[in-house]
């Protein structure tokens, strides 16, 4: 299904350190025509992941953009327990999901997100499950 949606978009992984985005930028130079709006539909149904709560308040487009981007590449790509850095124009953090799991037909991961601001760190931490076009859904 995710080689489906990676196929229409025609997305690359380019490694989970390298700050560079699997989902193409909605905003971006390189973002055109059908990029743009597959990108837009996978992030616009993660209804702002954590960081769209008390944590992501005083981040930047920008940066709640990045923060966004590594939510989704923690749930869809993501060892269990690894991080998965993100840095933006003025801020920093990491995502950790969990193992999946399955919920009747749907994989889940309980994940935390961490923005580094002035040395004290934010957590926020939740569960999201898959949808069947490949995007997460965070469960409230």
């Amino acid at each position: 299904m995710i080689a489906g949606l990676f196929a229409i978009s025609g997305c690359a992984t380019s490694g989970l350190g390298g700050g560079d985005g699997i989902i193409p930028s909605v905003g971006g130079a390189g973002a055109a025509g059908p990029n743009r709006k597959v990108a837009a539909r996978i992030i616009d149904a993660m209804e702002g992941g954590l960081i769209g709560g008390s944590i992501g308040g005083d981040l930047s487009s920008g940066d709640r953009r990045k923060a966004l981007e590594a939510e989704y590449r923690a749930l869809e790509y993501g060892q269990g327990g690894q991080a998965v850095a993100w840095k933006g124009e003025s801020q920093s953090g990491e995502v950790v999901a969990a193992q999946p799991y399955r919920v009747g037909s749907q994989d889940c991961r309980q994940y935390s997100q961490t923005v580094f601001t002035g040395g004290t760190p934010l957590v926020a931490r939740g569960t999201a499950c898959r949808n069947p076009d490949g995007s997460w859904t965070p469960l409230s």
